[in-house]
């Protein structure tokens, strides 16, 4: 009989080149583990890249007696490879899945099982291009198995050795059920029993072959949120009567389609499909998370009111895929060939691909297998990605009949491009409002697309703007504020939850995560389009704008809570809640009471000495403090370190361009085209340069990304080009600003 034991304790750990023969002198460490949850998040793009190694002790007296014995590695990032008493046993790429070892033939008495991680930059393995850091380490649980010679299989792309595909008949259901057993002897059957969530059984038989049908009557469907209801399935082996292994997985039995007009729909009913996406890490603890941090995530995730999450942009923990099942979140699941395709890596986008499908086939919850992400960062016109698109689409569909496939598209690839119609449906990565264009083009544009392909199915994989702890009551797009996120959400949330034919919206991102390459907002090493911030503490009142249009749990919610000292006479103070009506009160003066179709309240108060301020909703209430001041308080507002110019230095006047002007309107004026033609001269040589310095080139400016960039202002694109190799000093912005100062401004 199967028995599992977890060795995560007592493990020696170095960063030392060489194959430990001992554990003398290594680190001692429990697992899960990360080496990289420090130096990951702290900016600089220099956290630790390169082998490690974990080295544990095994006796076999401590093992349980079995035939064959298995190690299992559920996570290690990014390659792998074990050994046991001096003995290299396997290689392993990807790392984000699960995969074991059999053991049995070098196991001894007593063993020193090692096992090499290594994260360095390669071209073989995805990820090697990302906006987020590639921790390494034994970051998962690692156990030994312990089996009969007979058992079901745990060598195939560390799959659980059964699948399970229901099908509604009527109020019945179907249940095909495949059992993969190695070794298996002319003598040996194997027994199927289905359970009811109370325990009851609903269905069962025994058989020899390997490919069952079973019948539950009246079924109950895994319908969502609305009811997550699961079965389990336990298959035991039997050998002569006896049990000799046995698994146990659970299913739900659903019906779904993705209409182009109607969006997701959920045994037969619209169900629409609004949500977040998910990155595993979290603060000081890397990718090593503990169940409670997992369970922690996923209660965030319902509270906001999330029907959907998408799991980028790799296999996540066969626990939060249970948690998926569990609460009823339809999820979108991917792998890591993100952002640079490279020719030399296709096997590893097919084996990551076989372990995703293969590990996570019985999760209701997964509808969508993702294809890739941003993969066309330097064009969609290169032959072998296309290819290996199609190779992709086809393996997954030969893989499972019942799922439909996806991907990724990054915002300035062409809807026009071949390579956007070979999945089932696609989403797209649109940053409109906050890397370029304004919020106002979202909408359009996928108007324009389901215009153009009325049959294909589209959403939105990802969208969101940077905020900290920084505060305006002029936000402007790119000042990384509190106040910018919060209108931003509210015009998405207005243009995208109105477009009844998006199959899925995703926001980028539930929570912060770590990107040590990063440097923006006043903390390096980390992206911050967050909901909720990077350690799971504070919830940014973007978050409230989605429960307030997503949740059924009543609630109000007042903004800007931090932003406490003012220097405007009168202030907007705005309101979440999914309450029909709200007060305000102003040191306990009604301010008068608003309703909103939209489900954001805003009111003006007048701002005088210290003012409480209370939103009352029936019996709901949530108060805040507002101050007075005459100096704008500095600590609300970021100082971009190494910035040659913040955007608050720059002069401006009514009526006429500056360097906070955007592109777009810049480029409405004569003058201002002129004075931009002038300066091209310049990038274009830096852009020469950097590409001559770069063999894999860069983004191409196509006709749909130059019409974003028209919404960065000229401070901003002059910050952006520094990427080419293209530098302005503070006296030439000074300079230019002058120049723009003078040149007025076209009414629109």
């Amino acid at each position: 009989m199967r028995k599992i034991v977890c060795i995560n304790n007592d493990w020696g750990f170095t960063k030392v080149s060489e194959v430990p023969t001992t554990l003398e002198g290594l680190e001692n460490v429990n697992l899960p583990h990360c080496w990289n949850a420090v130096d990951g998040q702290d900016g600089g793009s220099d956290y630790h890249r390169g082998t490690c190694y974990y080295a544990k002790s095994i006796s076999k007296k401590d093992l349980p007696e079995a035939e064959e014995y298995y190690v299992e590695i559920n996570g290690a990032n990014s390659s792998a490879d074990v050994y046991l008493n001096g003995e290299h046993l396997r290689h392993h790429d990807g790392g984000y899945s699960t995969w074991r070892v059999n053991v049995t033939e070098y196991l001894k008495d007593e063993n020193l099982l090692v096992i090499g991680v290594d994260n360095a930059p390669n071209d073989t393995v995805y990820p090697q291009f990302a906006d987020f850091t590639f921790y390494g380490g034994l970051y998962r649980n690692v156990n030994v198995i312990a089996v009969n010679k007979s058992h079901f299989d745990l060598d195939f792309f560390g799959g659980p050795g059964i699948t399970v595909t229901p099908s509604v008949e009527g109020e019945n259901a179907s249940v095909e059920v495949v059992t993969y057993v190695t070794a298996k002897k002319p003598e040996h059957s194997v027994k199927y029993v289905i359970c009811d969530l109370e325990g009851k059984v609903v269905s069962e038989t025994t058989s020899s072959t390997d490919t069952v049908v079973l019948n539950i009557e009246n079924v109950i469907l895994w319908n969502g949120r609305k009811n997550p209801y699961l079965y389990s399935l336990t298959a035991s082996l039997l050998e002569n009567g006896e049990v000799i292994d046995e698994v146990k997985t659970r299913f739900g039995v659903r019906t779904f389609e993705i209409d182009p007009e109607r969006g997701f729909i959920l045994n037969g009913e619209e169900y629409p499909l609004r949500g977040v996406s998910r990155h595993q890490d979290r603060w000081t603890f890397g990718n090593a998370l503990l169940p409670e941090h997992h369970k922690e995530d996923m209660d965030l995730i319902c509270e906001v009111g999330a029907t959907t999450i998408r799991l980028a942009h790799y296999q996540h923990d066969q626990y939060f895929y249970d948690l998926c099942d569990e609460r009823g979140m339809v999820i979108w699941a991917e792998i890591p060939y993100i952002s640079q395709h490279m020719s030399t890596a296709r096997e590893n986008t097919i084996s990551q691909m076989k372990e995703l499908v293969v590990q996570n086939y019985n999760h209701p919850s997964i509808v969508v297998w993702g294809l890739s992400n941003e993969i066309t960062m330097s064009g969609a016109d290169d032959p072998d990605l296309i290819e290996n698109h199609h190779v992709l689409n086809d393996l997954v569909h030969s893989m499972d009949k019942t799922r439909l496939t996806t991907m990724a598209c990054v915002s300035m690839c062409s809807m026009d491009e071949p390579y956007v119609q070979i999945p089932d449906v696609v989403s797209y990565n649109h940053y409109f409002g906050w890397y370029g264009g304004d919020t106002s083009m979202n909408g359009p544009w996928f108007d324009k697309f389901h215009e153009k392909f009325p049959n294909k199915p589209i959403g939105v994989s990802e969208y969101g703007c940077e905020a900290l702890n920084w505060h305006t009551s002029d936000p402007r797009q790119g000042d990384y504020t509190e106040e910018y996120q919060s209108f931003y959400h509210e015009e998405l949330i207005k243009q995208l939850f109105t477009r009844k034919y998006l199959w899925a919206t995703h926001v980028w991102n539930m929570f912060d995560f770590g990107a040590d390459s990063r440097a923006e907002g006043g903390e390096n090493g980390q992206n911050h389009k967050g909901l909720v911030t990077f350690d799971r503490k504070y919830k940014k009142d973007s978050f409230y704008a989605y429960k307030a249009w997503l949740s059924d749990e009543p609630f109000v919610h007042l903004c800007s809570k931090r932003y406490i000292d003012r220097v405007e006479d009168v202030t907007k103070v705005t309101v979440y809640s999914n309450q029909p009506e709200v007060e305000l009160f102003a040191n306990g003066v009604s301010v008068g009471k608003k309703t909103a179709e939209d489900h954001f309240f805003y009111f003006e108060v007048q701002n005088v000495g210290e003012t409480n301020l209370k939103a009352v909703a029936g019996d709901l209430v949530d108060e805040s403090v507002i101050r007075k001041v005459d100096t704008f308080n500095e600590d609300y507002r970021l100082k971009e370190v190494g910035a040659v110019l913040n955007w608050f230095d720059v002069t401006e006047i009514e009526g006429r361009l500056s360097l906070n002007s955007k592109m777009s309107d810049v480029m409405d004026t004569f003058r201002g085209k002129l004075l931009v033609l002038k300066l091209m001269s310049k990038i274009m040589k830096g852009m020469k340069k950097k590409k001559s310095k770069d063999s894999k080139g860069g983004m191409k400016l196509s006709k749909d990304m130059m019409q974003m960039l028209g919404g960065f202002t000229f401070l901003r694109m002059a910050g952006l080009v520094g990427m080419m190799d293209v530098t302005f000093t503070k006296e030439e912005l000074l300079a230019i600003n002058k120049k723009l100062n003078r040149i007025k401004m076209k009414k629109k």
